[in-house]
This record gives C-alpha cells, sequence and structure tokens, in this order.
C-alpha cells in the first residue's frame, strides 16, 4: 500500500431552503448516494489506512516531536533537542502541562482520532446495506473495527475517560456527548477486536508480507494483548493477565511471526541492523508505512544532532529528538547487551560521505537511520515498524507469570529476547538465572527488558502508566523500581497523580459542555 494515493470521499449533506433551489453538487456525494456498492465499501475502509494506522501520530516534524513520543517525554527518559523552539517537549519534561498550553498539542490528536472513530463508524453502520461478497464485505467491516478499537486504545491510554460514540456524527444532534467510563471504552474495543477476529476472514500473515499493508489477525490479537494487559495494571486494576496471556498465545502458536536472528559477524550483520535497512521480516507486525514520493518519513533527519555538521549531509537541519538519557542509557548492560553497542539500536558516531568517523557526542538513535535521504533526497522511505514479534514474548512472559506463576513458558519467552541481545551469553544461563525468581522479580525482568527492547517503540510511558512504577538507573545495567507518584524525573519534577493522564484539551472543553476535565487540571 506504500505507493497507493488514497483519496478520502468526502462526505456531506446539502439542504436548501426552497425545493426549486435544491441542486446536486457535481464535486460532492452525499451520505445516501455513496454507501451503494462494492467500490464505496472499499473506498470507506482504504480510507481509514491514513490516518486510522496510526501513521498521523508517527510523523516527526515540527521540532516538538511526533504525537506518540511526547508520552515518551512525560516519562523523562528521552529528551528533544528540538523542544525550544515548540513548547510540548519542555512541558512534558517539566510536568506543566494543562488544559490551554497543551490544547494545540493535545487537542489536535484528540480531534483526529475522533475524525478516524467517526470514519469508522460511517463504515460499519452503511456497509452491511450493500450488496457485494459476504467474504469481502466482513472483512472490511472487520478493518473498521480494528481502526476505531485502535484510535479508542489510544485515546483512553491518553485521556483516560472519553466520548463513546459508535453511530456516525452526521450533524449537531449527537456531536456533543459525555466522558464514558474507561472500563465502557476498554469494553468496546475488546468487542470490536473479538469481533474482527471470529469475522473478519483477516489473513494470518506478517505485515507487508504479500497482504499489501492490510490489516491481519497477528495485528488484531496483538492489539487484543495489549489491551488486557494494560487494562490489568492501574487505573482499573481488572486482572485480564490470563486474557492476555491467551492473545499473546495465539500469535505465538501460529507460526507466522520469529525474531529477526543475528548473521555471521552480529556487531556488523545484527538483527538490529537488519531491521533497519529491512521491511520484509517475520518479526513486523505493523507499520506506519513511508514512501519518498508518496508520504514521505522525517525519522533519518531526527537521528543526528543538530551541531553535526559532515560531508556530504543533505538536510539542512537535523536534530536528535529523541535522544536516551543517562537513566535509559544506563538500563543495559555494557559490553553484554548488543542493542546499547554503536549503531545497533543507537548510534554515538555517524559515518561521512567520504567514509569518515564521526563523533555525535551523545546517544542518538540508529534505527531510523537512512543513507539515501540522509546523504542524496532528505526523505525518509523507511518504514517505521512499531508493533513487533518481541512485544508479544514479553506480553505472554508477564502475563504468564502474573496468572500462573514463573513458569517455564513464561521464562521460555523473556529468555527468547534477551538471548538475541546478549549475543555472547549461552542462552541456558539466561533461562537459569530467571527460573528461581518470584514473580514480583521475574515480572521486574521482564518490565527492564520491555524498556530496553521496545525502546524506539513509543511504550515507556504506557508501562509507568500501567504499573505506577518509575524505572531507576545510576549504576550501568542495574535497574530498581519506585512508585511514580513522588517520583522526581530526570529534570527534577515530582510526578503527581494529575500525570499521568493528559488534560482534556481547553477548546474541547469550551465546545463541549458535557465534559468534565481530568482531575487536578
Amino acid at each position: 500500500m506504500k505507493k497507493l494515493l488514497i483519496l478520502a470521499a468526502a462526505v456531506m449533506i446539502v439542504m436548501g431552503c426552497e425545493d426549486f433551489l435544491v441542486e446536486e453538487p457535481k464535486t460532492q456525494i452525499a451520505v445516501d448516494q455513496y454507501f451503494e456498492k462494492a467500490e464505496d465499501a472499499r473506498a470507506a475502509v482504504n480510507a481509514l489506512y491514513r490516518d486510522g494506522s496510526g501513521a498521523n501520530a508517527y510523523g516527526s516534524g515540527g521540532f516538538r516531536g511526533s504525537d506518540i513520543m511526547v508520552g515518551v517525554y512525560m516519562s523523562g527518559l528521552f529528551d528533544n533537542e528540538g523542544k525550544g523552539e515548540r513548547i510540548e517537549g519542555q512541558l512534558a519534561h517539566s510536568l506543566q502541562q494543562d488544559p490551554v498550553n497543551f490544547n494545540d498539542y493535545a487537542g489536535g490528536w484528540w480531534n483526529a482520532m475522533f475524525r478516524t472513530i467517526n470514519r469508522a463508524n460511517l463504515a460499519i453502520d452503511r456497509i452491511p446495506g450493500i450488496e457485494m461478497n459476504a467474504a469481502e464485505k466482513n472483512r472490511l467491516l472487520a478493518e473498521a473495527r480494528y481502526f476505531r478499537a485502535h484510535n479508542y486504545f489510544t485515546l483512553v491510554k491518553y485521556f483516560g475517560d472519553v466520548p463513546l460514540t459508535l453511530l456516525p456524527i452526521e450533524g449537531l444532534a449527537n456531536a456533543f456527548i459525555p466522558r464514558s467510563s474507561s472500563a465502557e471504552v476498554y469494553a468496546q474495543i475488546i468487542t470490536d477486536l473479538e469481533w474482527a477476529l471470529s469475522n473478519g476472514n483477516l489473513p494470518d500473515v506478517p505485515f507487508n508480507s504479500g497482504n499489501n499493508g492490510r490489516v491481519t489477525r497477528g495485528a488484531v490479537l496483538t492489539t487484543l494483548a495489549q489491551v488486557h494487559l494494560q487494562r490489568s495494571g492501574f487505573p482499573l486494576n481488572q486482572n485480564a493477565y490470563a486474557d492476555a496471556a491467551a492473545a499473546a498465545r495465539q500469535v505465538i502458536n501460529s507460526g507466522t511471526y520469529a525474531l529477526v536472528q543475528h548473521g555471521a559477524d552480529p556487531l556488523t550483520e545484527s538483527a538490529y541492523n537488519i531491521m533497519r535497512v529491512s521491511e520484509q521480516e517475520r518479526e513486523y507486525i505493523w507499520s506506519a508505512e513511508y514512501d519518498g514520493d508518496v508520504a514521505n518519513s522525517g525519522y533519518p533527519r531526527i537521528t543526528i544532532p543538530g551541531a553535526i555538521r559532515f560531508n556530504g549531509l543533505a538536510y539542512s537541519r537535523t536534530l536528535n529528538m529523541y535522544r536516551p538519557i543517562d537513566t535509559m542509557v544506563n538500563m543495559y548492560t555494557p559490553d553484554l547487551d548488543l542493542r546499547i553497542q554503536n549503531k545497533q539500536l543507537f548510534a554515538t558516531t555517524t559515518t561521512d560521505a567520504a567514509g569518515n568517523e564521526i563523533d555525535l557526542g551523545e546517544y542518538a538513535p540508529f534505527l531510523w537511520y537512512e543513507e539515501t535521504a540522509i546523504f542524496q533526497t532528505e526523505r525518509g522511505s523507511k518504514n517505521l515498524n512499531h508493533t513487533r514479534y518481541p512485544e508479544v514474548l514479553l506480553i505472554a512472559a508477564e502475563a504468564i507469570a502474573r496468572s500462573q506463576g514463573v513458569t517455564a513458558e513464561a521464562v521460555g519467552y523473556l529468555a527468547d529476547v534477551r538471548d538475541r541481545a546478549y549475543w555472547t551469553v549461552d542462552r541456558a544461563d539466561i533461562v537459569a538465572s530467571l527460573s528461581g525468581l518470584s514473580v514480583d522479580a521475574f515480572v521486574q525482568e521482564v518490565w527492564k527488558e520491555r524498556y530496553k527492547e521496545l525502546a524506539l517503540d513509543f511504550s515507556a510511558w504506557h508501562d509507568i502508566q500501567r504499573t505506577r512504577q518509575y524505572p531507576i538507573s545510576t549504576t550501568p545495567g542495574v535497574v530498581t523500581f519506585r512508585d511514580v507518584i513522588g517520583a522526581d524525573n530526570n529534570w527534577g519534577v515530582q510526578f503527581r497523580e494529575r500525570d499521568l493522564l493528559y488534560p482534556i484539551p481547553d477548546a474541547e472543553m469550551q465546545r463541549n459542555d458535557q465534559l468534565t476535565q481530568n482531575p487536578g487540571y
């Protein structure tokens, strides 16, 4: 789908005061005229793929970082060199966000997600009435339900209680409704995902492997596992670990996915090096798609600090927009953990056009580094893989430990991820070190691995939200946890209860008098 330019149909109802003044516009299609044939159903669902898949959240421009990054900035584990030019990063680090100063950022994201939800609602409401192949109809409905669930999952994690609407809004009558409880929102997310699994005839293939980047069974199951894990923790504490384990096991037992393995020389042909350049791997479950000629990625330019100018650099300006602070770097065990070695997940040097090695003076993301964009085009073309198989293994490990104890199965899944990273350590030694742990100690080992393995997958803030535990690492390779409420972030600011949710944007509060504000704002 990378080279498919999707045009979303404009849906509009035109009304006139007198019959003789009513005229059907030639360039617009009314809703009751649009959903009539199979082509209309396909176009409506195809239009969800640009914003609905989360691509709008993963852009990298504007100096504030992408929408998805601001959550991790809240954790204080990553810094943004461009935050002096856009205030959101500063507000996140100083924990000074409020409904007004966060309105432009949070309001834009809120509106984008609800716009996608309304488009999904329209498709879900109208496609059943179209005469078309039943299997294709159900597949399209499953995709629409996936996108509705995906966007509601994002909303409920960041904002808590949000308005829950399942019918298309076509006027002002039902546009302004109160917030539904997070429990109700989660219940609907689960209903949508389970419907998609039961009825959608979705293919069981890795992302971008002969499926043109469309929704797969694995993507839906992984999202379901994430949902169950998240609601098992704070603020709901619904103890759905067994459900999370069941969903993760289905992905694992399908045999569809596998970890990328190292080449002959792990330092130069590592799994992380392969992921940097390859888009066709069984590890990828869901990605934001980019194409330099259609919708290009700005991620390559945020892999080089702005002060570093070198021979052959095409970008007129670069930024290290996602720099791991010392606490984050210290989580990795030096010399043992391949992920923190130079030019793996991160880089401390870069190579100019003449082959000279340039010291960056800090850690910068290397997984997003693209030579062609950096030296020639200034237009990134590589997909951003933001849901990968190791996350499924880590969900399974944590969920099984919480629901069944530290079984050999749970140990094996965590060992799979750690074994790839600890490339000089025998897997049997890793298994032995994990097997005798208590449930709490083992789960903390899973948390540590999540921070390290998923460092560039933007999951850190959601782990802090659900566990209410904040990682501390002042000694390389040693990570401890403390209650996040009252903990100081890297900028010496204490977390409060209110900081764990974004404020409802002020513009939404002004527009919809049915809304209430999150506590503390």
